[in-house]
């Protein structure tokens, strides 16, 4: 047995390098969710908006044959917004919003459709209330009421429909 070289090289990581590797995780994650939670909270109050404008054409069209709008399903005048069909549409914590989707002066022809964001909605947001604002002249119009006290940013607001 002539000179026997023993391997003895390193397998795996050392701790130092696992905690160097967590260290570094930890703080992408600190820097992640909280853009991460902003981003839903701005996609979810662009999509109520989205949601409620689509209602703008059928508004348009029932007050143009002079119908008077309603928020119900199964009448004359029901404007097509279900509830029901939008998690991010819910029962609020006020009379005006028990609904979650209102109609104010239905008979026009100053209208605005009203929804409340709630539901599954993020906690910065839920509340806030999107309105869609139509003149006696027929020009729409949104803007946003009763954004939550507790860390509501503006930047939260798409760009045609800011807090007012």
């Amino acid at each position: 047995m002539k000179n026997m070289k023993i391997n003895h090289a390193q397998k795996g990581f050392t701790l130092i390098e696992l905690m160097i590797v967590v260290a570094i995780i930890g703080i992408l994650a600190a820097i992640a969710i909280p853009q991460y939670q902003d981003y839903t909270a701005r996609s979810q109050v662009s999509r109520v908006v989205a949601e409620i404008s689509s209602v703008r054409t059928s508004a348009e069209e029932l007050l143009n044959r002079g119908v008077t709008l309603s928020a119900t399903t199964g009448d004359d005048g029901y404007v097509g917004f279900n509830v029901e069909s939008s998690d991010l549409v819910g029962v609020g914590t006020d009379a005006v919003a028990a609904a979650g989707f209102t109609i104010t002066n239905p008979a026009g022809p100053a209208v605005v459709l009203v929804a409340q964001l709630g539901g599954s909605a993020n906690a910065v947001v839920r509340n806030a209330k999107i309105n869609w604002s139509r003149s006696a002249s027929g020009e729409w119009s949104c803007y946003i009421t009763d954004e939550p006290t507790d860390g509501w940013k503006d930047s939260f607001a798409p760009s045609g429909c800011q807090p007012s």
